[in-house]
């Protein structure tokens, strides 16, 4: 049973059924409770390779002698760390905004929750994400906690970001050059920046890696074609620039770039 449930959410991060990053570490960590060897834990990075989150967890825990209560420990630091990052970033909300964000992440979800449970009014402008589509479960997500959600196509992003007052995006890594994110993310960051948008990562600070691979999905997850003179690529993350990024939402506050990686850096 224990090793079913274990193959189970292996296969659900790689299809991509588990996904964001915070939601990929936590069941990373489930995981590895149910089988902690290290031919699991291989399994278990290997799932993600842009997820440092979910690496540094792996890592944390394996070092105990009690597997079990060292997860539980950590998923409930995840959750307070979230919450805490979530109150940080509602902050930054005021009445009658226009905010835009990109794909799923479920640190800038919680932080318009916590803003609408504020009593803030405000409306989100996000566009689908191709190929999965995930801009479109964020706003079936926002939706049922009653926060009012336009989208558009991805080529409509200009048009729809142009009239916000805020970009909030999540993060998949914190590196010393920059934020990887879901790709598209660097051309939003430049497009804010053109307009005068505040642009805000928002994200835990165990995110933070000095160096990652850059995962690349297969094109079959963009166009299933079997002709020899098509090649399909899907570079599922790039990597925006710290100067195209006006600052960071995380669990340590709302910080400037350059401030957030002092702080980092200082406990690394």
């Amino acid at each position: 049973m224990g090793e079913n449930n274990f193959d189970k959410i292996i296969a659900d991060i790689k299809s991509i059924k588990i996904q964001g990053a915070t939601n990929v570490a936590k069941a990373g960590i489930e995981a590895y409770m149910k089988c902690p060897t290290k031919s699991c834990e291989k399994k278990i990075i290997a799932t993600r390779a842009t997820e440092p989150l979910l690496q540094s967890s792996i890592k944390s825990i394996k070092k105990s002698k009690n597997i079990g209560l060292e997860g539980r420990k950590l998923l409930k630091k995840i959750d307070k760390d979230r919450t805490t990052l979530a109150k940080n970033g509602a902050a930054l909300i005021k009445d009658k905004m226009k905010i835009f964000t990109h794909c799923h992440s479920s640190s800038v979800i919680e932080i318009l929750k916590e803003a609408k449970r504020q009593k803030k009014k405000f409306h989100i402008y996000t566009v689908e994400v191709e190929p999965l589509l995930q801009g479109r479960m964020t706003a079936k997500d926002l939706a049922k906690s009653r926060i009012k959600v336009t989208i558009g196509p991805d080529m409509a992003a200009e048009q729809l970001l142009m009239g916000c007052d805020l970009f909030l995006f999540g993060v998949d890594a914190f590196l010393p050059g920059g934020v990887v994110n879901k790709i598209g993310t660097s051309t939003l960051c430049k497009l804010a920046k053109l307009h005068n948008i505040p642009r805000y990562s928002c994200g835990v600070s165990m995110k933070y890696a000095k160096r990652i691979k850059m995962e690349k999905r297969a094109g079959r997850e963009v166009w299933e074609d079997n002709k020899k003179e098509i090649e399909v690529v899907y570079p599922a993350f790039d990597k925006t620039r710290w100067e195209n990024v006006t600052g960071v939402v995380s669990e340590l506050g709302v910080l400037k770039s350059k401030g957030f990686l002092k702080v980092i850096k200082s406990k690394n």
